[in-house]
C-alpha cells in the first residue's frame, strides 16, 4: 500500500519538476534526447550546452527553432 503512494508521489513530484522548470525556461535535455533517438535515429544530438544555446536563441532571440 505504501509502496503504491510512494511511487505515485515521486511520479507527481517528476511531473512537478518538469512543469517548473519549463515555466522558467529551462528546457529538458533528456526529453531532447529521447526524441532524437526515436524520430531521429540518424542525426548526432547537440550537446547540453549546445541544445541550452540553441533553446536561449529560439525563446529570446527571435530566431525560429526547426524541427519536424
Amino acid at each position: 500500500m505504501f509502496g503504491a503512494l510512494l511511487e505515485a508521489g515521486k511520479e507527481a513530484g517528476k511531473y512537478l519538476g518538469q512543469s517548473m522548470r519549463l515555466m522558467v525556461g529551462l528546457p529538458e535535455y533528456d526529453t531532447y534526447l529521447a526524441h532524437m533517438e526515436r524520430t531521429h535515429p540518424d542525426q548526432t544530438p547537440m550537446t547540453y550546452e549546445e541544445f541550452f544555446r540553441e533553446r536561449q536563441e529560439a525563446r529570446y532571440g527571435g530566431k525560429r527553432a526547426t524541427c519536424c
